[in-house]
């Protein structure tokens, strides 16, 4: 008996193997005639041992050698939809293949539940009489662990903690999580230890509610009811910024402004840029001022530009709509030659503003002897809408090309080009000189004006096809 009692208290599932064998029926149970002489199956003094997942029996050794086993009858909780007699009908549940066994554990129970069993003998023809119904009721459940507490508002994190079980038993406990949206709750994770008391759940949403749980594990895989409920909600991500501005009239720069965030936990700004509305966008500056001026060697380059606000938790507020477009100024207008001519030793060259930001001109000058022979200078800082060119030869063809300067140096596109013919039998005849404009050679071959080819005219003519 004492071994017995050691051996159930330590691991009740262990006496299936002491005292039970397979659980087929016999082959002749039902043909099987009843025969009082066999012995009855009565229990020890604590032949009962209940459990929470379990329930143990023991009973007095059978001596009598026509016995070959013992028959286990069992009565489960009421059944929905069952009848009244049914209900109250002991079934038969299993086989005890052996004589010689005193013990059977039932595992087949749930907690907190009412059952009824009986046993009897048989042999290999007859079974003995029933024996008496033993009522038994499971044990109920542990209680889980008395507090538990959430920390809420962190960013995308959640922390739960609880005071650590004081039943000793204990070895685990499982966190449970469930949404608003969830009807059923999901097992997160195991935490092993009983004094361990913390549990921090990762990766979560932003601004959202999550519901917890606990539940306790003992040593015997008991677990327990689950704790009250608690609630987190997660960190807001930060407000979007507002009022951006991107300029579209500043030389070789866009500058950007924005509000200032009014988030509490501001660290810094994000600035995005892409030459797509719907591109690929590139953080290209963490800031801490909201300004910010982009400088771009091209003219009339645009972006597109996003901000978005950041806490001190890394959480980045939303920007895809707070997009906005700026530009580089863009180049004036070219000029518009209206007239070219040659007026005796000069050329004359006059044309209209066509931009008012055109403050000076230049003009593009390529002179061309011979099949190679040519060469081309640049005049600047024209001030007037007009040129005279005085310096020309006989036996040359002259194309000139004028641009238009705004205050930032920023120069036009080309104008249309115009081309004048001097033949080699031509006599110049000097008329009276203007003031000379500074004259310059071209530096950099890349600045070199590409000639347009046109069809060459004598002098008389001008060639005005490019207007």
């Amino acid at each position: 008996m004492k071994l017995c009692r050691v051996v159930i208290s330590l691991t009740l599932s262990l006496l299936i193997l002491s005292g039970c064998g397979s659980r087929p029926k016999p082959a002749n149970r039902e043909s099987a005639v009843l025969d009082q002489t066999l012995p009855l199956v009565t229990l020890t003094k604590k032949g009962v041992i209940v459990g929470t997942k379990s329930v143990a029996f023991e009973w007095n050794s059978i001596t009598n050698p026509k016995v070959k086993g013992i028959y286990v009858y069992k009565k489960s909780p009421n059944v929905e939809g069952a009848s009244v007699k049914e209900e109250s009908k002991l079934k038969y549940y299993t086989t005890i293949n052996n004589r010689f066994s005193t013990h059977y554990v039932d595992t087949n129970v749930k907690a907190d539940t009412r059952y009824v069993y009986a046993f009897k003998t048989f042999t290999e023809n007859a079974e003995g009489p029933i024996s008496k119904k033993i009522v038994v009721n499971t044990l109920p459940v542990i209680e889980s662990v008395s507090w538990i507490h959430s920390i809420t508002g962190m960013p995308r994190v959640a922390k739960i903690i609880w005071r650590p079980h004081t039943n000793q038993k204990v070895k685990a406990y499982i966190i449970e999580r469930k949404t608003l949206q969830d009807e059923k709750w999901e097992e997160l994770d195991t935490i092993e230890g009983r004094l361990n008391a913390e549990y921090i759940d990762e990766e979560l949403k932003d601004n959202f509610v999550y519901m917890y749980r606990l539940r306790a594990i003992t040593y015997d895989g008991i677990v327990s009811t689950p704790s009250v409920i608690v609630k987190v909600v997660t960190k807001a991500l930060p407000k979007p910024i507002t009022n951006l501005n991107a300029t579209k009239n500043l030389p070789n720069k866009i500058k950007l402004t924005w509000d200032e965030s009014v988030q509490k936990d501001f660290a810094l700004y994000y600035l995005y840029r892409s030459e797509n509305i719907d591109g690929g966008y590139e953080l290209i500056a963490k800031l801490h001022n909201n300004v910010f001026i982009d400088k771009i060697k091209e003219h009339a380059k645009s972006y597109f530009y996003r901000v978005s606000a950041v806490d001190k938790d890394g959480l980045e507020s939303l920007n895809e709509q707070t997009t906005i477009l700026g530009m580089t100024l863009t180049p004036p207008l070219a000029p518009a030659i209206v007239e070219a001519k040659r007026v005796g030793a000069s050329i004359e060259i006059y044309w209209s503003k066509s931009d008012p930001r055109s403050v000076s001109f230049t003009v593009l000058k390529t002179t061309k002897k011979g099949w190679f022979d040519e060469s081309t200078k640049e005049f600047r800082g024209i001030k007037a809408n007009k040129f005279i060119d005085t310096s020309i030869e006989a036996g040359s063809t002259y194309s000139y090309v004028v641009y238009s300067v705004d205050k930032n140096g920023i120069k036009s596109d080309k104008s249309a080009m115009v081309k004048i013919v001097i033949p080699e039998t031509d006599k110049l005849v000097a008329v009276a000189k203007e003031a000379k404009v500074k004259e310059e050679k071209v530096k950099a071959k890349e600045e070199q004006v590409q000639i347009q080819s046109t069809i060459v005219a004598p002098s008389v003519d001008l060639d005005m096809s490019g207007l």
